[in-house]
């Protein structure tokens, strides 16, 4: 697929556009080039936009693909004006809140963005409550408020806790801890005492002790805390204390962070899920 330029129009934050296009665009062998355009709520924002858009079609010698999340109709009908000779446009809720408001009977709220009321609502909050709550429960940091944590990771160092967590917090504003899996853990063959009472939120994350190596050379590089024999004796150590435990656990090693996440979600069902 020859060069082109993407571009994710949107009224809000255009996170909605750009998520879902990038994942249309990953099923294809395709070099593009990405072009946020978000806050595009009036009518002479809608014109810059589109002149553009034209440009790209210009310089690229191919039409651009526009990915929209425009609510107002009034932007969103100079955009597709604008779209129709120089690029191909995707009106992601023309595809998909039409169609719902004749099947479910309803007219749409036309709401510009998930997040443009923010300040007044509490499912917000409790995300902005829950990231908090996972920065001061990183890498086991406090002890306090341990009942409070939907899931409880553990592992050893540099397995993947920390962005895990903040990505349960800030996706689904779930209370994340993560707790560091020590030596002395290890000369004990028992889980950290703070986390027993918990052990129904415990999900482990455990990775090959190559891939641990590399990450941990990075950070502190010929140190034996990075050295490949150290990293195969933590993570068996870990692998065979989660297993006597009984503590469900999964290998970070090919998995990005949405993947683990889903799958801790899986595992755990938490009572509370915020979206």
């Amino acid at each position: 697929m020859p060069y082109r330029s993407v571009f994710f129009i949107s009224d809000g934050t255009g996170i909605t556009a750009e998520t879902f296009g990038n994942a249309i665009l990953a099923q294809f062998e395709s070099s593009v080039k990405h072009v946020r355009l978000p806050f595009v709520d009036t009518v002479d924002k809608a014109h810059q936009a589109v002149r553009q858009v034209t440009h790209a079609a210009e310089i690229d010698g191919q039409r651009p693909i526009v990915f929209s999340t425009l609510v107002n109709m009034e932007v969103l009908s100079v955009i597709e004006d604008g779209c129709k000779q120089h690029a191909m446009l995707l009106d992601m809720f023309g595809m998909f809140v039409h169609p719902l408001e004749k099947e479910l009977g309803l007219k749409s709220n036309h709401r510009i963005g998930r997040f443009s009321d923010a300040s007044k609502s509490k499912e917000y909050h409790n995300r902005i409550e829950a990231i908090n709550f996972s920065l001061a429960h990183d890498d086991g940091q406090s002890n306090r408020d341990l009942e409070q944590s939907d899931v409880i990771l553990v592992g050893v160092s540099r397995s993947g806790k920390t962005p895990t967590s903040l990505y349960l917090a800030m996706q689904y504003g779930l209370k994340a801890s993560n707790y560091p899996l020590i030596p002395e853990d290890f000369e004990r063959r028992q889980i950290p005492p703070a986390l027993v009472a918990h052990k129904g939120k415990l999900f482990g994350l455990t990775i090959q002790p190559e891939r641990l190596s590399e990450i941990r050379n990075e950070r502190r590089p010929n140190s034996r805390y990075a050295s490949l024999e150290n990293c195969r004796h933590e993570v068996s150590e870990a692998e065979a204390m989660m297993r006597r435990s009984g503590i469900r656990w999964l290998s970070t090693t090919t998995k990005s962070i949405e993947e683990i996440a889903t799958t801790i979600l899986q595992e755990i069902h938490p009572d509370r899920l915020a979206y």
